[in-house]
């Protein structure tokens, strides 16, 4: 029975796992004791863990929203590679209250993004509490790992970790090296391997069909009347979501009539650059093993990014259809999307295919692959790339990354195979975060490159950046729990001449305190060419020129296990031709352990006295979050940016009662702050949205 009290006969029969501390004193045993136990039987893989507190006030516990994040608690539970591929993980944690935390680990936990909060599954945990501490009982589906098995013999990798809030300790198995930094409990290329025997395939499925019901107020500019127009909109809505197993490592999502009504707002960003801004993607249908259609090259230009599927400029387009097969086949990767969208206006119907391929060769930590995404209009405009990769483990912590792609218009003359129109990539790097440590990148893209399922900041360009760096920690006699200084810079030029667009150098020191204070502080000199002149607001214009200015950027991060904590941001120096000063502050505060405060203030000042132009801007944000049980919550979310002239709220209750059943009421509305701006004069509000949506899912095995 599924309870917490972990006294059944079958626990009382299996050893613990031998856990050591990891930080803040690595390889020292654990200050609480901690008892984790790993099962298994036909159907689900379990984990429990006796998790004693010698005084049980210390515990923390925050909030009990589903994955709930970047909030302070203790923590508890497993990380999985259930393919063994040494690349990915499935995390699943609960803390004191219980709630469910889940997250699925890409690329060894490496990169700026290696995890993907949005992917949720079906699984069970219970909790008790007492005077001696914390109970855990978790049951997680093999139906729900996905893995390949030989006559039911399974091979698993396996992290298992405890974190002790006030004591800023955390405690794993196995023995992880702490060279791998913070994210080293999460590498799956450092998992334990387990070995299961007579498991065996499920291939269950889940039926989601969706009702949702809404009212939407619009205004619009009448161009003829020279007035805004209030349109009313009522919405009755029902969609379908499909997911199968064809095998226990292959699975299918089919999408109907599909909607993201749930999904919360974007953060509002501040761009003082001439690039586009990035956003990630939240949308659950695309996050089902998401690792396999990554192809990233440098910063966050992508072969693919979802978020051209469905959404045109700030507008969500109609997804008639779709389907997705992910999973993995002996040491295949495999990958296939499609998905069509309706017309709307100034945006023609549309038809998104992807073609992933990864093999494992050489080793357990290397890969080759190749990728195909075609973008067809509904008059079969078409534009195709094509890409071929590999990540080669190279000797020890080296690992040299190779990416190519092609792309092709079928309105252009450009012959598929010309340099022009193809994207190169190469990038080596020592992975580790003491002693040397170094990365050393390339990339050029061509003047025709045009991926049209892709995200690319410059075009026509060559970019050389690399790093050096090297980190210690000072041990246990020290306050400190970790040093590392380093050097880091880029030159990025023009194709077609050579000239230079930008380039950066630097050196910083980063701190952290075993107490959880976070300090990085940098030095940079910049360099930028501008061709064409850009504004960054409607009085404030950046002239062509060739431009060297000098900045000193500062973080910041108080310990998290206190009520009150704060990260704050900032830098100060030249600009271009003037003078900015950015600040930027994140505290939270923790009322209760249900009621949770956050906010972020970001302050931008750019001067330019030679032209006598000046651009303040802000951005505020305001969260609020109460969470009632584990099923139900309620989160506020208020964002204000003064570059906009618009207050934007996102109002949202979740009734949760267990996965793949929520019911939403959703309230979005857009408010003017400065009216009088615009002739005519601006309306109150621009939208206002209220949303209604129920989600069932039928779990057939």
């Amino acid at each position: 029975m599924l309870d917490g009290h972990i006294s059944e006969p079958a626990w009382q029969a299996i050893e613990p796992l031998p856990v050591v501390m990891y930080s803040p004193h690595f390889g020292d045993p654990p200050s609480e004791q901690t008892e984790i136990f790993l099962g298994y039987d036909d159907d689900y893989l379990y984990i429990a863990g006796r998790l004693y507190v010698s005084d049980s006030s210390n515990m923390v516990t925050a909030s009990r929203k589903r994955d709930a994040t970047g909030i302070a608690n203790d923590w508890f539970g497993i990380i999985i590679d259930s393919f063994n591929d040494k690349e990915n993980g499935l995390a699943f944690f609960t803390t004191p209250a219980g709630l469910r935390w889940d997250a699925a680990i890409q690329n060894d936990a490496e990169g700026d993004n290696p995890m993907n909060l949005s992917w949720n599954t079906f699984w069970d945990v219970k909790v008790r509490t007492s005077n001696q501490g914390w109970f855990v009982e978790m049951r997680i589906p093999f139906s729900s790992l996905h893995f390949q098995d030989v006559n039911g013999h399974v091979v698993m990798g396996i992290t298992v970790w405890r974190w002790i809030e006030h004591k800023n300790e955390q405690i794993v198995f196995p023995a992880i090296s702490p060279k791998y930094g913070s994210w080293g409990p999460w590498k799956p290329s450092q998992m334990q391997e387990i070995v299961l025997e007579g498991v065996h395939s499920r291939r269950p499925l889940y039926f989601s069909p969706y009702f949702l019901s809404g009212i939407g107020r619009c205004h619009a500019l009448d161009p003829v009347l020279q007035t805004f127009v209030l349109d009313k909109t009522i919405k009755h809505d029902i969609g379908l979501n499909l997911k199968f197993g064809l095998s226990s490592s292959m699975t299918i999502d089919l999408t109907a009539n599909t909607d993201f009504a749930q999904v919360e707002a974007d953060d509002q960003q501040i761009n003082l650059t001439r690039f586009s801004l990035f956003f990630p993607e939240k949308r659950l249908f695309f996050q089902e093993r998401a690792s396999t259609f990554d192809f990233s090259f440098d910063e966050n230009n992508r072969l693919f990014y979802t978020r051209h599927i469905g959404i045109y400029g700030n507008q969500q387009v109609p997804i008639i259809a779709g389907g997705r097969l992910v999973g993995r086949t002996g040491k295949w990767d495999i990958g296939l999307l499609n998905m069509q969208t309706a017309a709307m206006e100034g945006q023609p119907a549309e038809n998104f295919s992807v073609v992933r391929l990864r093999r494992q060769i050489m080793n357990e930590n290397s890969y080759v692959g190749t990728m195909l995404t075609n973008r067809m209009e509904s008059d079969r405009h078409y534009r195709t790339a094509l890409g071929v990769d590999g990540i080669f483990r190279i000797i020890n912590d080296d690992y040299l990354t190779l990416r190519w792609a092609q792309t092709i218009n079928n309105r252009s003359s450009t012959p598929f195979t010309a340099q022009y129109a193809n994207r190169f990539y190469a990038n080596w790097e020592r992975r580790t975060q003491t002693g040397p440590g170094y990365r050393l990148s390339f990339s050029r893209a061509g003047a025709g490159y045009d991926p049209a399922m892709g995200f690319e900041l410059r075009h026509d360009y060559s970019k050389v950046a690399g790093q050096l760096q090297y980190g210690w920690l000072p041990g246990k006699q020290s306050s400190v729990y970790y040093h590392l200084w380093y050097v880091n810079g880029f030159r990025v030029t023009n194709n077609s001449n050579g000239q230079l667009q930008s380039d950066q150098f630097g050196i910083g020191r980063q701190v952290q305190t075993k107490s959880g204070l976070l300090a990085d502080i940098a030095a940079n000199r910049y360099d930028e060419s501008i061709d064409f002149g850009f504004s960054l607001a409607d009085n404030v214009h950046i002239p062509a020129a060739d431009y060297t200015f000098y900045g000193i950027e500062a973080l910041l991060s108080t310990p998290t296990n206190k009520p009150f904590s704060v990260s704050s941001y900032v830098y100060s120096g030249s600009f271009y031709d003037g003078y900015q000063t950015t600040l930027q502050l994140t505290p939270q505060w923790r009322a209760t352990s249900d009621i949770i405060f956050s906010a972020s203030y970001q302050y931008s000042h750019l001067h330019f006295p030679d032209r006598n132009q000046r651009m303040k801007a802000h951005i505020l944000r305001l969260r609020g979050l109460a969470t009632f049980s584990l099923a139900f919550s309620v989160l506020a979310f208020v964002q204000y940016s003064n570059a906009d002239n618009e207050i934007i709220t996102n109002f949202r209750i979740r009734y949760n009662p267990r996965e793949g059943t929520d019911l939403y009421l959703v309230y979005d509305e857009g408010i003017n702050t400065e009216r009088f701006r615009h002739t005519p004069v601006l309306p109150y509000f621009n939208d206002r949205t209220f949303l209604l949506k129920y989600v069932y899912t039928l779990r057939m095995k």
